[in-house]
């Protein structure tokens, strides 16, 4: 059997790693730092202050946030809802139901909002929309929304499937137990690990998009993301980087749980 390459043992390896760490990491640590900046400039350090977190839920502009975020909070809730509901039925179809004609269409079509570029999503949603008539709106972006979050819901909980063996489901059947309740009893608990993965996942992904949202939000509503783009264009406020630090915040929590419970289910097995 062929040895396996050590990448680190690469000449300029090391560096090249530290070098993509500090691009991806220092401008989201310099945001952090600078809203509790107490001085209004973004650029010069005027000492600790919660200031700008008390100007986010008090401030002038704090009515206006909130209803943003609570926009993003029940898009993002309903649409991870929606979305793993959907890729679980997707996922047991697609690995449970054995050959049929189609399947591999099927998964590449499941997977295909994961290649092509968010752009494109969005500009051919967009048409969509205009060409059925749909007015943008509120459901405008929870239906793309939904749609989007498919495939990240999918992955885990085809990977989580893909580690169950059958045999368990057999064991039911011989037992006597329906096809619905050998999924009830026996599959639906052993893939909740990767179920409860793929909300998380989904959650979050709604929750920041920004992209999509901004093409089919339409006039009127705004989410968390789409109200901070359009308070930068005015200038960048020291507030703006208190909402965008409690924004990653949530982000790296969901994901730090969406991989905790992922790890969970791997150790169950």
């Amino acid at each position: 059997m062929a040895a396996k390459t050590d990448l680190r043992r690469f000449t300029g390896f090391l560096p090249m790693t530290f070098v993509c760490l500090f691009l991806l990491y220092a401008p989201l640590i310099i945001v952090m730092v600078y809203s509790f900046n107490d001085s209004k400039s973004i650029t010069n350090w005027g000492g600790l202050s919660l200031r700008w977190y008390e100007e986010v839920f008090w401030g002038v502009e704090s009515a206006k946030f909130k209803a943003a975020a609570l926009n993003s909070l029940s898009i993002a809730v309903v649409a991870a809802i929606s979305a793993t509901t959907i890729a679980t039925m997707a996922a047991t179809a697609m690995l449970r139901a054995g050959r049929f004609r189609g399947k591999s269409i099927s998964f590449a079509l499941i997977n295909l909002p994961l290649m092509v570029p968010e752009i494109v999503t969005a500009v051919a949603t967009l048409v969509f929309f205009s060409a059925i008539g749909f007015t943008t709106g509120y459901l405008t972006i929870l239906l793309a929304h939904i749609v989007f979050c498919i495939p990240f819901a999918y992955l885990p909980i085809a990977a989580r499937m893909q580690g169950i063996e059958d045999v368990y489901e057999q064991a039911a059947m011989d037992l006597y137990a329906t096809r619905f309740e050998t999924f009830r009893l026996i599959l639906l608990p052993l893939m909740m690990p990767g179920i409860i993965s793929g909300f998380l996942l989904a959650f979050i992904i709604s929750l920041d998009d920004f992209i999509i949202t901004n093409f089919v939000k339409g006039a009127g509503i705004e989410t968390l993301p789409t109200a901070i783009f359009g308070s930068v264009k005015q200038g960048i406020k020291p507030n703006i980087m208190a909402i965008s630090t409690l924004l990653l915040m949530v982000s790296v929590g969901f994901v730090t749980l969406s991989w905790l419970v992922g790890r969970m289910g791997q150790n169950k097995k």
